[in-house]
């Protein structure tokens, strides 16, 4: 019973991300308030835990995934690895050329981005199943940790020698790197640099990779008291390394920095410890939220990637500046009023999944 009460935590934080990933991208007007922005370089705003909080439960979510097949390799095994890396990968490249379609009516791939939400997720995923089947063939899951370590260690001496932290395309080290790998057309021209770019990616597989540990430390645990207590020692222990790091190398999402990768994980652990805690041990509660998440949480990349495709449908054929417009009818405040659209529009996508959620139909990518 323990067993199922704690993937329904997991899957409720699953689908709360998801729910506030939606949420957070799909303002309305000009008028948004900070909280609803990702920052623009240094530092970190509410928004700005969403993805990162993803990754981490993706990592989590692995280690669950892996143990069941005890963590060997065969060849079906490593045949679903490749295939889900590729499919999301493909995805991704997918709602890029959507959103070129719509917006520029091209229908080439000469200026299409490579990168993007979608293919971090692959690669991510990609790189912590294939380390974790390496370091258990190597005889222990402790390499993981090395791992992780050595990412961070190396990523770090990157930003810091290479200008990672520049506010400037042409001498930051990750757009440099993205310039001559993937080409200047097939990037990201809104930032400095891409916030998916190839070697800020390095940070994200971390970033998963602690996610990974952290569901291992958890699946050990005898009790839900236990995994309560070992959960938040580790995001204790975690944010406050990110704290330390932030002297050195402040937080940033956009270049995925090490130390926002520490506080992140300790943020999504303290959360993930907290709905252990009401869901498992306390059983608080509150079944239409709970209901609403797992809508969200029991099919998160398939709700993600609609509302993806649905978002830029909206804004290109002018549907999204009309609920805009009437909403400021009603609501003056512009602020105000695209928090109300934002709202609308995460709502939908809960009627969306309802009936899949419903009918335990759930689409995995």
């Amino acid at each position: 019973m323990q067993k199922s009460q704690r993937l329904i935590s997991l899957d409720v934080l699953r689908g709360l991300t998801v729910m506030l990933m939606i949420f957070v991208n799909n303002g309305a007007g000009d008028l948004v308030f900070t909280t609803l922005r990702h920052s623009r370089w240094n530092g970190m705003t509410p928004c700005d835990l969403v993805f990162p909080t993803f990754l981490f439960i993706m990592g989590v979510s692995t280690y669950l995934s892996l143990k069941k097949q005890d963590f060997q390799w065969s060849r079906p095994l490593v045949f679903k690895i490749v295939k889900r890396t590729l499919l999301l990968f493909l995805i991704g490249l997918f709602i890029n050329w959507y959103h070129d379609f719509c917006y520029k009516g091209t229908i080439g791939l000469d200026s299409l981005r490579i990168m993007g939400v979608m293919q971090r997720i692959a690669l991510c995923y990609f790189f912590t199943a294939i380390c974790a089947l390496c370091s258990k063939s190597a005889g222990s899951l402790k390499a993981i940790p090395v791992c992780t370590a050595i990412l961070l260690i190396l990523y770090s001496i990157l930003i810091l020698t290479g200008g990672g932290y520049t506010y400037d395309s042409s001498t930051n080290l990750l757009s440099v790197v993205d310039r001559h790998v993937l080409g200047e057309a097939h990037l990201y021209h809104k930032s400095p640099v891409d916030p998916e770019g190839l070697l800020s990616t390095l940070s994200a597989v971390a970033q998963t990779m602690i996610g990974f540990w952290c569901g291992k430390l958890m699946s050990e645990a005898q009790t839900i008291q236990d995994k309560m207590l070992r959960l938040l020692l580790a995001a204790v222990i975690l944010t406050l390394l990110g704290w330390l790091l932030t002297f050195a190398m402040p937080l940033n999402k956009r270049i995925w920095s090490p130390s926002y990768v520490l506080t992140t994980c300790g943020y999504a652990l303290s959360l993930w410890a907290l709905l252990i805690y009401a869901l498992d041990y306390r059983h608080v509660s509150g079944r239409r939220l709970t209901d609403l998440c797992l809508i969200y949480g029991t099919n998160p990349l398939f709700l993600y990637v609609l509302s993806e495709l649905i978002g830029i449908a909206f804004n290109n054929s002018g549907v999204k500046m009309q609920v805009y417009g009437t909403l400021l009818a009603v609501i003056p405040n512009g602020y105000w009023a695209s928090v109300a659209y934002s709202l609308l529009f995460t709502s939908m996508h809960a009627l969306l999944g309802y009936p899949l959620w419903k009918r335990r139909i759930f689409i995995k990518l």
